[in-house]
């Protein structure tokens, strides 16, 4: 895997959690500008989805299993656009820890992903 790209994906996704977790300690639900950064958190997510597969399609193995680093690979894609559903649902300061929680999730699922590549 693109180490380079997994340690980008992780920083974004921590300075994602930073920058929600901000705006839940000042009792303020998510905004636009949040949507925002979670979009660029998904698309890096994306990216490395694409990636992944294409190296698996190219013959190269993972170290712990394809299996779980295809489930790992689609858990990291699908984290951070279910913490935005879900902060859309609570309006309040809640949907802004909702999305600073995925953000942490993302970022220890890239460590994850890292190690079962064999890094």
């Amino acid at each position: 895997m693109l180490n380079a790209l997994t340690l980008v994906t992780g920083v974004a996704a921590l300075l994602l959690a930073a920058w929600c977790g901000w705006a839940a300690y000042r009792d303020q639900p998510t905004k636009d500008w949040h949507f925002i950064g979670m979009a660029v958190v998904t698309l890096l997510s994306l990216i490395q989805l694409v990636v992944g597969i294409v190296l698996l399609a190219q013959g190269e193995k993972p170290e712990q299993g394809t299996t779980i680093f295809v489930a790992y690979l689609l858990g990291a894609f699908a984290c951070v656009p279910a913490a935005g559903f879900m902060s859309l649902a609570e309006r309040t300061r809640w949907g802004s820890v909702t999305v600073a929680a995925g953000g942490v999730v993302l970022a220890v699922l890239e460590v994850r992903l890292y190690d079962i590549w064999g890094g």
